[in-house]
């Protein structure tokens, strides 16, 4: 808990004279002020939250797996047993996030921090194991306190080792058959929204696959009861074990100053977890997409976040933070090689 509390001390809010020199640089080149929208907007926050001109040369991807005691609960189309063997896919390289993570250059971090079935300790998978999966959140807490400190500091701990070593961009992704569940309960215990207006289909789910996941979702809410001004309460009684180190590497982003690119509706619940226990982290997200999971929205609304793209994607992984890569690194190439009117030697507006 001590690692815990000083990482949400550590935390501080934008450079403000660093984002005013970059709108005055970006203002500088050779284009009309603002035309080129949200990549313009996207180098002012990196340069605000790194307090030095943008840069994306050492991305790394997490991709954190671990298993929910809810798929007891029948709110899952696919069986528990894909979480390992989609573990062993991220290992050999074949999911679609290494696909993207290749395209985009970065490297992906694959971490066990619950998954049900045994792994063993194959090459390549970085093991932070709590437990068997979680318990059953339509029955009780997800996990103890002590287990959700443990696993925020785990994700921590792996954040600031790639930090250390030049990583410059951390992307968010994860894997757990059953987490939707989890995420549409603690984005309903956050906002406050109505458990239907969060809870979607999640891997496929029929109509009345539907109907029973919002109903368990409902008596998550009120067997446990959460604490909505406690983001640990929440995370521990409605969350995942991959959730939670999903809540670690975005404090830990923040207070190193390092850019977090979120996925989709899994990291969004673990983000605002995270905003919840250290409200100047959000400065550090970037909600890379919005994904079809209609929880996400209303998370990204919660968190004041206007994602960068919009592609119907459900898929999770981390494969939005993926896309999102190149595109900062747009930002950063338009903020550090572009001419000014005066280097370039052409006239300015009137």
């Amino acid at each position: 808990m001590r690692r815990l509390t000083k990482l949400r001390e550590a935390i501080g809010g934008p450079d403000g004279a660093a984002a005013a020199g970059a709108q005055r640089h970006l203002d500088a080149l050779t284009k009309p002020p603002g035309s080129l929208g949200r990549l313009e907007e996207l180098a002012v926050r990196l340069a605000a939250l790194t307090g030095r001109p943008p840069r994306v040369t050492a991305p790394v991807i997490f991709t954190f797996a671990a298993d929910h005691g809810v798929v007891a609960e029948g709110v899952s189309a696919y069986p528990q047993s894909v979480t390992a063997q989609m573990v062993e896919n991220f290992l050999r390289g074949g999911a679609a996030v290494n696909v993207l993570a290749r395209q985009a250059g970065a490297r992906v971090v694959v971490a066990d921090f619950g998954v049900a079935t045994p792994l063993g300790a194959p090459a390549g998978l970085v093991v932070r194991r709590l437990g068997a999966g979680t318990a059953n959140l339509a029955r009780g807490a997800a996990m103890t306190r002590a287990q959700t400190v443990e696993a925020v500091e785990a994700g921590a701990a792996l954040a600031e080792e790639a930090i250390d070593a030049g990583a410059d961009l951390l992307g968010t992704g994860e894997m757990g058959i059953g987490n939707t569940t989890a995420a549409s309960a603690i984005t309903a215990g956050i906002t406050g929204a109505p458990v239907e207006a969060v809870t979607g289909r999640g891997t496929g789910l029929d109509a009345a696959g539907h109907r029973r996941k919002v109903a368990v979702v409902e008596r998550a809410l009120r067997v446990n009861a959460p604490d909505a001004a406690d983001g640990l309460d929440v995370l521990a009684r409605l969350g995942g074990f991959e959730i939670a180190g999903l809540v670690g590497v975005i404090l830990a982003g923040a207070a190193r100053r390092v850019p977090v690119a979120l996925d989709g509706f899994i990291a969004g619940a673990a983000a605002l977890v995270a905003v919840t226990l250290a409200p100047r982290a959000r400065h550090a997200l970037f909600a890379s997409h919005r994904s079809t999971e209609p929880g996400h929205a209303v998370a990204l609304r919660h968190l004041g976040l206007e994602p960068y793209l919009a592609l119907d994607m459900r898929l999770g992984e981390g494969t939005g933070a993926a896309l999102f890569i190149p595109l900062a690194r747009a930002a950063a190439a338009i903020y550090g090689e572009m001419a000014t009117f005066k280097s370039a030697g052409v006239d300015g507006p009137a």
